[in-house]
């Protein structure tokens, strides 16, 4: 594991969740490919801070001067990381059951999702 990787759990998550997409990506496996960039995405949106950014005047809604609107990310515990993914699992597993009788396919291909992000869950 480099530095950078145990600096904080999501850079080690990220490197992991890269390292299976290259793999999926080369075998064309394009559910697996999916599933891994929405993961990844999850777990970048769950380090998104909240709050305002800063507002200017001149034009609605825009932010004033060099660097203003950038703020630092929040930094995950592996813990934390572990839920967003969890979350990941149990979003597709609700979808799945609200359209089981209305979706029979898609709640196959939903369930299939679930079973790849329990497995990464499992493995990291």
């Amino acid at each position: 594991m480099t530095e950078t990787e145990q600096r904080v759990p999501a850079d080690r998550w990220r490197a992991e969740l890269r390292k299976r997409l290259l793999v999926a990506r080369k075998n064309r496996d394009a559910l697996r490919t999916s599933v891994l960039r929405s993961v990844l995405s999850a777990v970048d949106n769950a380090e998104t801070p909240g709050g305002p950014i800063p507002q200017a005047g001149a034009i609605a809604d825009s932010a004033a001067g060099l660097g203003v609107a950038e703020v630092a990310r929040r930094v995950l515990t592996d813990d934390e990381i572990r839920l967003v993914v969890r979350r990941e699992i149990d979003d597709r597993l609700g979808a799945a059951e609200q359209l089981e009788a209305v979706q029979p396919e898609r709640t196959i291909m939903l369930r299939d999702e679930a079973r790849i992000v329990a497995a990464i869950l499992a493995e990291v």
